[in-house]
Order: structure tokens, then sequence, then C-alpha cells
């Protein structure tokens, strides 16, 4: 078995989050109507894609009706459809949208994660279920070794400037770029999210350019 792979298995079995273990549970039981003939995923979410990537795509948790659904970070919901139609237009997905963990849906050059791997509360991690969950986006950085890691979100922007130990934290905003002298590079984006995509706040135009960026750094030979 791949170290990857292991540790895809100790994500998927962790219970250390009492507050996060009965709400990703109640909510597999509780289902939403649209979903009631599907059975929910109810653990925490692995990370997904390609191993060797060059890019890690790093948010903030998996939603309640999307991941924790469907078992996949980002799928079956609209800021994934946000977000692997980004990567497909700029050449790191073989399609733009993923609806179910078989659909078809494979990426190159790219790895996505979250932060925190169980669906939250009102999407509000606590900064306790935060730290108990580092160490899993701290191994997948590790096996990976990106040369880019894409923040969607300033929660997750704060959570890899903890990974690759910056201090003081650069500033978070919409198409932020911090090289440090030594590590990946890390590029900002704002969160995928309906109240960021509804209110125009994030446009496709500009999760491209950061995912454009994000490709230009890790292979200035390719073009997507």
């Amino acid at each position: 078995m791949s170290e990857l792979a292991e540790l895809e298995r100790r994500i998927v079995r962790c219970r250390r989050c009492p507050r996060l273990v009965e709400w990703r549970e109640k909510v597999a039981r509780e289902k939403r109507a649209a979903f009631r003939d599907e059975e929910y995923w109810g653990r925490p979410v692995p990370g997904f894609g390609d191993p060797d990537a060059g890019v890690y795509v790093l948010g903030l948790a998996p939603a309640a009706h999307g991941g924790n659904r469907t078992g996949r970070v980002f799928t079956g919901d609209r800021s994934g459809d946000w977000l692997f139609g980004s990567l497909h237009r700029t050449g790191f997905a073989n399609q733009p949208t993923s609806r179910t963990r078989d659909d078809g849906l494979r990426l190159h050059g790219a790895f996505v994660g979250a932060a925190v791997r169980c669906a939250p509360p009102a999407n509000k991690p606590l900064p306790e279920e935060r730290d108990n969950c580092l160490p899993y986006a701290e191994r997948e950085f590790e096996l990976i070794g990106p040369r880019v890691i894409v923040c969607l979100g300033k929660f997750a922007w704060d959570v890899a400037c903890g990974l690759i130990g910056l201090r003081p934290r650069p500033r978070f905003g919409h198409g932020a770029e911090h090289a440090p002298d030594e590590g990946p590079v890390l590029l900002g984006t704002y969160h995928p999210s309906q109240q960021n995509t509804f209110t125009g706040k994030l446009t496709e135009p500009m999760m491209d350019a950061v995912f454009a960026r994000a490709r230009e750094l890790a292979y200035p030979n390719s073009a997507p």
C-alpha cells in the first residue's frame, strides 16, 4: 500500500473531534430531501488527485451535503462545480464536473485537500478541530511535495502558512502571491462558496487566472 493510501485510511477512521463526529453522522442519517435515497459517506474526507502534483489545492472543509455525502472532497456541491470547472479550463482536470466518487474525474498535476476533513456545523470549525486535522494536511504536503499551494479562502491561507512555517503570515487576498525563500509559492483565491459566487465577488475569470498562474509557476513549460 502506498503511503498516500495509508494516510487516506487513517483519515477516514479518525474520530478525534466529538462535535464533528456527531454532526457529520447526524447529517448522514437525516439527509437532505433531494438526496434521501442516497447513502451518505458520513466520515472524514481524504484528499484527492495526482500523487505527483505540482499544485496542492487547499480548501476549508467538506460540505455537509457535498463531500460528507459523496466521500470525495469538493464533490457534489456548487463549490465543487466552480473548482473543478476552473481546474478543467486550466488543464488540471479531464472534465469540468464532479458529481460522485466514480464519475471518471481525474486530476493531472493537481491534488485537492482540506484543512479540516469533517463537515463542521455552519461550516465553521473550532480552532482545536483545525489543529487536530493539521497533521493530515502536513503529511499530504510532505508526501506530494508541491511547488505551489493554492489556498481557497483566508482559513486555508492561514493553515498553509502554518504548514510551511511562515512568520509573520503574508496578507491574504484574491490573487495574493507569496514566494518564500524556500518551499512552495502560496497563491490565494476567494473561496468558491455560493456567498462569493452568487454576489460576483468571485467570477470564473478571476478563479481561472489564479489556476493559470499556478500552472505557470509549477509547470512553466506546459500549456493548458
